[in-house]
């Protein structure tokens, strides 16, 4: 293209991005979507609109986003899960896979822990299992 031409293209976002949230409000992933929204509106000094399209494990918001026109301005917030959806329904054709999306950036890593309660003499899980007399349950 000549420099004209990108010169005359207009600067990206040219109206509201559409930030989709396969999850309900109130949720760690929705939690994360709302502040990068927050900073994606302050950095383009753009609107940002979170949607948040829950069901299907994810299924519903990917499929939204999948069929957005491809413009950049409908970005998904989604977590790994893509990539096993077809092995959790293997009866199922997946009508969404990774393979629809782009990857921009790594949002965040969220470590999960597993814990008991307070009261359960447990600092690790060989011992975790040991809850009353010796017996593992």
């Amino acid at each position: 293209e000549s420099s004209a031409a990108l010169a005359a293209a207009p600067v990206y976002p040219t109206r509201t991005i559409r930030l989709i949230v396969p999850f309900p409000p109130g949720g760690g992933t929705d939690i994360l979507g709302r502040a990068v929204g927050q900073h994606l509106a302050t950095s383009l000094k753009q609107s940002v609109i979170v949607d948040n399209r829950p069901g299907g494990n994810t299924v519903i918001g990917s499929e939204i986003a999948a069929r957005a026109a491809p413009d950049g301005h409908t970005l998904l917030v989604q977590i790994n899960n893509l990539t096993a959806l077809p092995a959790l329904s293997p009866d199922r054709k997946p009508t969404v896979t990774v393979n629809n999306f782009a990857p921009i950036t790594l949002v965040a890593v969220l470590p999960h822990i597993l814990v008991v309660p307070q009261h359960v003499r447990a600092s690790s899980m060989p011992t975790g299992g040991q809850c009353r007399q010796g017996v593992r349950s």
